[in-house]
This record gives C-alpha cells, structure tokens and sequence, in this order.
C-alpha cells in the first residue's frame, strides 16, 4: 500500500471517529433534551471533559470485535398494552345446594328460624344472578345461619329499609342506582296466601342480600378491575371479605354507617362529590367556543368576544381593577387588538400556561373549560380511581397527577409544595400505581432502561459499537465487570442483550442532578432533567415514563425531612444517596378531575386516552349487569 492510500485511511478513520462522538452526544440530546448553558461542567468536582479523558476500560476487552452480522429484522421492546375489558360475568345463585344445607341446622339452633326455613323451600326455581363471590357469600352466610336478614313479621324491617334508601342515593358516589336495583318491590306480604307470602319474601331476602354486597365491594374497591384495562395499570388486590360482610350487616343497627365507611374516607374523595352535587345542580353551558380557536395578536377571530366574555365574567375584582376597562371597550370585537395582549398573558399566567398571548386550544381549554357533561364524566371516572387506592391517603403523601403534569407534596394534609413535571410520551406512558419513596439519590447514575438500549440505541451499535465508550456510558456484563461498548458483537442477541448499560454521573446525565427513588418493576422515579425548557410548555408529555420534575430539590428536600442547604451539601459531595427518614406513601395517578390544595376541582385532558377506555369498561359492567335483576 502506498504512502498516499495510508495517509487517507488514518485522515479518514480520524474524522469518522469525530464525527461519532458528536453524533454520540446529538442522539443523546435528541431523546432526553439538554440545555447545557444552565449547568457547569462538573462531576464530582472534576471538570466532564477532564471526566471523560481519564475513563478507562478493562484492556482485556479492548479488542476490535469481529464485524458485526445484521439481524434481518431489527428487535424491538414492546411497551404495555391496553387490554379488550372483559367484566367479571355473573352466576346464578345455587339455591338448591343452600337449602339443604339451611335444613341441616337444627330447628333448636339460635341462628335458625323456622318461617325462613319454609321459606327457602319455595326458592328453587328462582333465578338470581350475581357476581360468584357474591353467589358463594350468599350461600356460606345462609347455610350456617338459615334467618332473614331483611324481613321481620312477613314485611320488610328497618334494617332494608336503610339498605333501599342507600341504593337509591348511590349516585351520589357517582355509582349507578341502576346496578343496585331490587325488582321485586317491598310490600307487606301478610294477606297473601302462604306459598306466594313466603316466596316473595326469600326472594326479596335474596336479592337484597345480592345488591347490598354488590355496593359494598363497589363502594371499596370500585367497578372495574384496573388490572385489566391495561398493562400500565398496576394495583395490588383490594380483598373484600363478603360472606363476613354480610354477617356484619345481618347484625348492625345502623347499615347507613356501616355502608358509607366502605367509601374512600379522604378528604380528595369528599371534595369529588361535592362537585358532582354543585355540576349536576347547575345550569347548562351558555358559553361554547370552539375548542380549536387559535388567534395571535392582530389577527381576528369571531370566537374573541366570546373568550373576553367569559374572562370578564369569572375574573376577581382585583383583576378587574385592572383590565376591566379595556375588556369592555374590546368586547363586541372580532380583532386580537395589541392591548389585549396583557389581558391574555395575565389569565394565562394565572392559569399556569405559557403568557404568550397567544390564543389556542390549550388557552381556550382552560379558560372556557369542558362541558358540564365532559365535567361530570370526569368527576364519575375520578370517584372510580380513587376507589382502587387506600381508603387513607396518608396524611403525609406526595402526589404526581400524570394528566396534570403536576407533583405536589403534601404534610399533615395541606400542600406544602406544588411544581410542573414531565411524563411520559403516549408511547411511553407512565404507569398508574402507587409505592413508598425510600430515598434520595444525588448525582446519579442513570441505568438505561432495556426498551431504550434496544429500541433506540441498538440501531447505532450496529454502525458503531464503540459510541457508548465515547459517549459517557458504562457497560457492565451480569456479574457486574466493566466492558468495552466496543467488544462486543451487538447484532449477537437480538432484544434478548445480556449487558446493562449506565451513564456516568455528569452535567450531560438525562437524570440530573438527583433523582427520587420509590423501587419499582416499572423502573419509573422522579428525577431533575437538563431539559429544562420543557417545563415552560402547557402540555409535558416528552420522557420516557419517568416523571422530570421543575423543581427537584424542593422535592428532595421535603421528602428528607432538610432545608435546602442540606441539599446542596448533599450535591457538593458527588455521588451519594440519603434514606427518607419515614414513610412516604407516593401516588403516580392518571385523574382528569382533581381537588387541588384550596379543595376547587382542576380539570385537564385525557393525554393518554385512558378516561376512554374506562367509560367504555364501565358501560361493559353495566350491560352485563343489566339482565341480572
């Protein structure tokens, strides 16, 4: 070879390798975004580029590897899915299986009552259907005590009719009164001939028993089984003891209390239904603007007035001090007139958007907000989901409402502290759960989750199996020892790669400088973000599933129990974390209606289309309930 072809392989190989390394670092600011002007240089004290002078690898795998053999498919790692809802179905009651057992018990026996007893023998041809725990808690409680729970004297007693009157409210939980009915229509059974007296009464027994233990479980653990509306829903089991509820409720003297402490006992859950009453008691919409509205200064639109109108009619008097006269001089026009300006990007500011005057959907979605009914639907799905969480929130607890794109902290029941976050793309969703925070991270390391080491960066290893050495990552094998991005063969294992990846500590971390650890199987935390610009956007739905937060060392610092100072401390020693010194229940919710901290309900948009698939899961229940009366 002669001098002039080696001189232009060395003058090539030098580029390819520069140009790699920027390439390295332009992937990694196009999927976490980066503002690298808002951070020094430093990690654990020591300059980044210094940092990525001194790595070094094990030389034992610094060896070229073999020319990797392309996959004839690219793999991929799947995201969850949404799952087709199936209802849990209904069984009929088995009668007959009750009614021997009931007729085993001695007559002389406390718990038996000889006019149930004859009762139960009409009952055979009777076609109750209910939910088969349900079914099994009905037979388990009249076999072993064969006594009416709901009828005294061939009528029905106190007991049913408290039982009634809270079925018929159940729409006040935002339940269906639909689904708690009794067809068979209390009446004094006393003139009737023996046979029909004594069938009418068992069944009217029996199916009160049903619908009480139907809104009892409903009223504590919900309608639909989150669980099996997606692969992003992830709740532990609620276990609701039926057959013991019923023995419960044959001896209670007051069913009202005992019924309505099977509720969510939050102040969250309370405030919900309170604005359920307000909505369902208040006057139409008078106001529709067109949902997508969008006008910049100077421009004009004939939505405007109606926008101004309703800026006028729900502003305070302080605001009004302020802008009053110039929303009345503007308010039959159809032009976005420069001293308007002010007017828009004040409500926006206090509408925690974007002031940048211009109005769009997002401005005309908070100011004119959803329809009564749109609200309503909100509230009824909001009153569902808190029914799959604790009954007792904590009084101490942080809170992240994905649809919201906020977090905020709550102590000894206030707020404390409320900031923006970022999560998760519709691709990427973050999941909907709930787990204790155990500690605080401080100049991470961020362990790059599978999805991403395939999904994303597999494609350029393929080109270029060295870049994650260049590019401030670590590679590790299972047990553990460092190895060269560049030695291996990544065309070898397809999605199944056997190695973790990690990015060192630096001002180029996706994670910030901390990040807030509550370990989970969705790999999901809080953290800070270089991206800080993100945050200044109405809608935040950019990560990978994890929730960025606009102010992570307010958060760190409420979660420690320490001032800020400590923080900063904290960062100043390098990698290093600190245990949360109690529990802190952590909730990762998904609510389109939600009581903030004054108690007012926020509404916000259904990001991930999950308010959709729930109403449909819900018309499902209802529809397979239906012929069951």
């Amino acid at each position: 070879m002669n001098r002039l072809a080696i001189s232009l392989i060395a003058l090539t190989a030098a580029f390819a390798g520069t140009v790699t390394d920027a390439s390295a670092q332009n992937l990694l600011e196009r999927i976490f975004g980066g503002n690298r002007a808002n951070r020094p240089m430093v990690e654990h004290g020591a300059p980044y580029q210094q940092m990525r002078r001194q790595q070094h690898l094990p030389r034992q795998h610094e060896q070229a590897p073999q020319q990797p053999v392309r996959p004839k498919a690219m793999p991929t790692v799947s995201a969850p899915s949404y799952y087709d809802y199936k209802p849990q179905a209904l069984v009929r009651v088995d009668f007959g299986t009750l009614a021997q057992g009931a007729s085993a018990i001695p007559l002389e026996a406390a718990v038996a009552d000889p006019v149930f007893r004859d009762a139960i023998r009409e009952i055979g041809d009777f076609d109750l259907y209910a939910e088969k725990e349900i079914a099994e808690a009905i037979a388990q409680h009249y076999t072993s005590k064969p006594a009416f729970i709901w009828i005294s004297g061939y009528q029905t007693n106190e007991r049913a009719e408290q039982a009634l009157r809270v079925l018929g409210d159940a729409g006040s939980y935002g339940l269906s009164e639909a689904d708690y009915a009794v067809s068979i229509a209390p009446a004094n059974f006393s003139n009737q001939r023996a046979p029909a007296r004594l069938k009418n009464l068992v069944r009217l027994e029996m199916t009160l028993s049903a619908r009480v233990l139907r809104y009892a479980r409903d009223a504590y653990s919900g309608r639909v089984d989150p669980n099996k509306l997606s692969g992003y829903h992830d709740f532990p089991p609620k276990p609701f003891d039926l057959a013991k509820a019923l023995d419960a409720i044959s001896t209670t003297r007051d069913l009202r209390a005992y019924l309505e402490s099977r509720h969510p006992q939050n102040d969250e859950y309370r405030a919900l239904r309170v604005e359920l009453e307000a909505l369902r008691a208040s006057a139409e919409d008078e106001i529709v603007v067109d949902p997508k509205m969008f006008v910049r200064p100077g421009g004009m639109n004939i939505e405007l007035p109606k926008i101004l109108q309703i800026i006028q009619r729900d502003a305070d008097p302080e605001f009004l001090a302020e802008y009053g006269m110039v929303l009345t001089k503007y308010a039959e026009s159809d032009r976005y007139a420069d001293e308007l300006v002010p007017v828009i990007k004040a409500v926006q500011k206090a509408k925690d958007l974007n002031p940048d005057g211009v109005i769009g959907p997002r401005t005309v979605q908070e100011l004119v907000g959803d329809t009564k009914t749109a609200k309503i639907d909100k509230v009824l799905l909001a009153l569902e989901r808190l029914r799959w969480h604790p009954s007792n929130l904590g009084d101490t607890r942080v809170f992240l409402n994905t649809a919201a794109f906020t977090a905020s902290f709550i102590e000894n029941g206030r707020e404390k502290l409320s900031m923006r976050t970022v999560v998760g793309k519709a691709t990427n969703q973050t999941s909907f759960f709930y787990d204790e925070i155990e500690y605080v991270e401080f100049n991470p390391y961020w362990g790059v989750p599978r999805s991403i080491i395939v999904n994303e960066m597999l494609p350029r290893l393929l080109r270029d199996p060295g870049y994650l050495d260049r590019a401030g990552y670590e590679v590790m094998d299972s047990k553990g020892r460092r190895i060269s991005s560049a030695s291996i063969n990544w065309a070898r294992y397809g999605a199944n790669i056997p190695y973790s990846v990690r990015q060192v500590p630096s001002e180029a971390n996706a994670l910030g400088e901390l990040k807030i650890m509550f370990p989970n199987k969705h790999a999901i935390y809080m953290h800070d973000t270089p991206a800080k610009d993100l945050f200044q956007r109405d809608t935040r739905a950019f990560s990978h599933g994890c929730v960025r937060l606009q102010d992570p060392r307010g958060m760190a610092s409420a979660v420690l129990g320490v001032d800020r100072k400590q923080i900063e401390e904290r960062l100043k020693r390098g990698h290093n974390r600190q245990n949360a010194p109690r529990k802190i229940p952590v909730y990762v919710g998904y609510f389109t209606a939600w009581p903030g901290g004054n108690g007012a309900v926020s509404y916000a948009g259904d990001i991930y289309e999950r308010d959709v698939r729930l109403k449909a899961a819900l018309e499902k229940v209802a529809d397979i309930r239906a012929p069951s009366s």
